[in-house]
């Protein structure tokens, strides 16, 4: 995975920081699906994830309405369904606007 690329602010970004259980069963494979999934979505902008002992996932969105559409996407309703009751002890997502960004 590498840094997203995000154009001029402002933008949003979804912020979701989890702990995992130990019921990994199925979580790679959802995982990936799901990033896929975000990537054909509009209003997607990209996607930066680490995991160790807090995983945590940004996503990057242009504006309010393309996150809702995406938390209503009917397959990550069902993935939002299977981290509840199997693969995440903790999580919390947080949603803020960008509006300044820099980098090297």
């Amino acid at each position: 995975m590498t840094i997203a690329t995000t154009p001029k602010p402002p933008y949003y970004a979804v912020i979701f920081t989890s702990i995992q259980s130990a019921d990994a069963e199925g979580y790679a494979a959802m995982a990936e699906k799901m990033v896929n999934l975000a990537r054909i979505q509009p209003g997607y902008l990209g996607i930066e994830s680490a995991r160790q002992d807090i995983g945590i996932t940004i996503s990057y969105w242009q504006d309010l309405e393309s996150i809702k559409q995406w938390k209503d996407n009917a397959e990550h309703i069902e993935a939002q369904a299977f981290g509840n009751s199997r693969w995440y002890d903790h999580y919390t997502t947080r949603i803020a606007l960008v509006e300044k960004d820099y980098s090297k």
